[in-house]
């Protein structure tokens, strides 16, 4: 079996390399493909993955190519984290969103639609060359803003894409484990509803019992919830369910926006700092290097959203990532042992005042029948207003994509709750359109 990553030549790659190698492992490839635009890039990341083979008896081939339909040529699942722009390129996305007195940040708000806008057009032509070269591949899609670009690319692939993110599937595991249950002799199930990095657990049952409102009512057993201590125990227990960590910079936007720009530098800043001091540094030891930079990474992860001197927990930061997740979903596809996962997906009638072709974040079965999400409680008030004003946005930065429209970027932007003026707006396109050259040509 071929797995074939795109961006494989970034950085969190080794990580997927680790988990399909172990001995452990739910399911065997046989040849990890990596497909890069950067072979300076492939070179150091394949010699990171070299020093770890050793470590791994049953590691497979390991493969590089800057040919995208070599890359495609045979594989059975395609794994995608690209970032159009690298790292300079989220600078500019936030910075630009920061120096208008807007939430200036990688994902949520006009920096994610920024992000989407150079995005949307290479991941629809990539997906047009895995219908074409590998029409029967399953593409796990974790390129950001992920909700957004798997739902450009279902207009191609259909439901063979699929977008994941391991925050949810994180915060209903700290949940579970809140609630002292031993999850391998408990029958566990959950509510979980929301878009990409908007999202909300309204649900945990253990043996056929709601324990959320237990969980909120308990300062101990939400001390062990990282969401829990990010937002308040006061905040959360308003509101009656655990978000996404992600809507910290929607319920906290003032003081996320102040911590952002008080900073020495911005998230975008700091990695770009560090990577490009990894890539180019060409260490005796690369794999010692990268595991002392990811530590680093991860341990900053969010760090706006923490007090001075206020660290993540130990367990947060090795508590593992999308790599176990993509890995997960293709070995639930490729043997059939199901597999729960909260997945980015086809709406379909799941949340009726959203679009059926809209793509949402919901709970989910994977078998090697596919993905089959399973139905939400209803979506009302506050959350359904969010979720829907949020889509909004994103369908029309999706259009403006596609039809290189400068005039429906300045409605998506307009339109997102954290932009708030659509003077503002005009602004954030404008100064995109000047400062990436791809974005000038293509909104015209």
């Amino acid at each position: 079996m071929k797995l074939t990553i795109v961006g494989g030549g970034g950085f969190r790659v080794p990580q997927v390399f680790e988990a399909v190698a172990a001995e452990g492992a739910p399911t065997r490839i046989d040849e990890l493909c990596l497909y890069d635009v950067s072979p300076e890039r492939l070179a150091v990341i394949g010699a990171v993955i070299d020093r770890l083979s050793v470590s791994y008896p049953h590691a497979p081939l390991v493969t590089t190519t800057t040919d995208v339909t070599e890359a495609m040529r045979g594989a059975d699942f395609v794994f995608s984290a690209v970032r159009v722009g690298g790292t300079k390129g989220r600078i500019v996305d936030e910075r630009t969103a920061l120096d208008l007195g807007v939430l200036g940040q990688e994902t949520v708000g006009p920096g994610g639609l920024a992000y989407a806008l150079r995005t949307v057009p290479f991941m629809v032509e990539l997906a047009r060359t895995i219908r074409d070269v590998a029409p029967d591949a399953w593409v796990i899609n974790f390129t950001n803003p992920a909700g957004i670009v798997t739902e450009a690319m279902r207009a191609i692939l259909g439901d063979r894409v699929v977008g994941i993110c391991d925050t949810p599937i994180g915060l209903m595991r700290r949940a579970v484990a809140a609630t002292g249950a031993a999850t391998t002799q408990s029958e566990v199930s959950f509510d979980y509803v929301g878009l990409n990095h908007l999202g909300w657990l309204r649900a945990v049952t253990v043996d056929g019992q709601d324990r959320l409102p237990g969980l909120l009512s308990s300062d101990r057993a939400l001390e062990s919830i990282e969401e829990a201590r990010l937002m308040g125990f006061d905040w959360v227990r308003a509101l009656g369910a655990l978000p996404n960590e992600y809507l910290y910079y929607y319920y906290f936007t003032r003081e996320a926006t102040a911590a952002i720009r008080a900073a020495d530098a911005t998230r975008g800043e700091y990695l770009d700092a560090q990577q490009s001091a990894f890539f180019a540094s060409r260490p005796a030891d690369p794999l010692h290097e990268w595991q002392s930079v990811r530590h680093a990474r991860e341990s900053t992860y969010m760090a706006e959203s923490r007090g001075e001197g206020e660290s993540r927990h130990d367990e947060d930061v090795d508590s593992g990532g999308y790599q176990q997740v993509a890995l997960d979903l293709m070995a639930a596809i490729a043997t059939g042992r199901p597999a729960t996962m909260i997945l980015n997906v086809r709406n379909g009638g799941l949340v009726p005042q959203l679009p059926e072709d809209s793509v949402v974040e919901v709970g989910c079965v994977v078998d090697s029948d596919g993905v089959r999400p399973w139905r939400v409680a209803p979506v009302s008030g506050d959350m359904l207003g969010l979720m829907t004003a949020v889509k909004s946005a994103e369908q029309l930065v999706i259009e403006a994509a596609t039809l290189g429209s400068r005039e429906l970027a300045w409605r998506a932007f307009a339109a997102h709750p954290l932009v708030d003026s659509v003077t503002v707006g005009r602004k954030l396109v404008d100064g995109y359109r000047s400062r990436f050259a791809s974005l000038g040509e293509l909104l015209s």
